[in-house]
C-alpha cells in the first residue's frame, strides 16, 4: 500500500548523504530534539508537504541516481509511509539507506520494521550528540552514531565522502546547503 508522506524537502542529486549520486528525501517531523540538530527546522510535528512515493520519484528521481538516502526529523515516525517509499525506491533498483535518531534496538520493538529493515542497505542510527560531533569525512552527524548493513551493497568505507557540505543551485536560483554539518534553503 502507499502511504502519503510527510516530507522537510527532497534533493535530487547529492554526493555527501552517502555513496554515490543519491536522492535525499527528509521527513517532517521528530520528537528528539536534539541540541545541535542541523536539521532544527525539521522537528515541528506540522503539515510540511504531502508527496506519495511514486510523485517524489517522478518529480525527483535523476538519471544515474545510485540510490536513495531518508534522513528527516525522524523517518521512523512514519514508519508505514517509510515502508512505502523505500519498496519503491527498490522497484527502481535504488539502494536505501536511512538514518534514524533511535537506536536499532529501540527500532526493533516497533511491529513495522522488520519490514523496513528487508527493504534497507545500510542503517545509520543513533541521536545526534553535538559533543561528540563527527569530524572525520565518515557521513554521519556525532560518533554515537553506528552503521548496520543489512546487505553487502556497500561497507564502511563506501561512507568516507569527499567532503561533508554541498551547495546545490536549483534552476529556480534557489541554493540549498546539505551534508553533515547544515542543510537550508538561502
Amino acid at each position: 500500500m502507499n502511504r502519503v508522506l510527510n516530507i522537510h524537502s527532497v534533493i535530487s542529486c547529492s554526493r555527501v548523504n552517502g555513496p554515490g549520486r543519491r536522492l535525499v528525501v527528509f521527513f517532517q517531523g521528530c520528537r528528539r530534539r536534539c541540541p545541535g540538530c542541523f536539521n532544527p527546522q525539521t522537528h515541528p510535528l506540522k503539515i510540511a508537504r504531502l508527496l506519495s512515493p511514486q510523485e517524489i520519484f517522478q518529480r525527483y528521481l535523476l538519471e544515474d541516481t545510485e540510490g536513495i538516502t531518508v534522513s528527516g526529523g525522524e523517518p521512523f515516525l512514519q514508519p508505514e509511509g517509510l515502508l512505502s517509499l523505500l519498496r519503491e525506491a527498490k522497484k527502481h533498483g535504488l539502494s536505501t539507506v536511512v538514518y534514524t535518531g533511535y537506536r536499532y534496538e529501540e527500532l526493533c520493538q516497533f511491529k513495522e520494521t522488520p519490514q523496513i529493515f528487508e527493504h534497507l542497505d545500510v542503517l545509520v542510527d543513533g541521536e545526534f550528540i553535538e559533543d561528540r560531533k563527527e569530524k572525520s569525512l565518515l557521513a554521519r552527524g556525532s560518533t554515537n552514531q553506528r552503521f548496520f548493513f543489512f546487505t553487502d551493497r556497500y561497507r564502511l568505507e563506501d561512507f568516507y565522502m569527499d567532503g561533508r557540505v554541498e551547495l546545490i543551485i536549483e534552476p529556480d536560483g534557489t541554493v540549498v546547503t546539505t551534508g553533515f554539518d547544515v542543510i537550508e534553503r538561502v
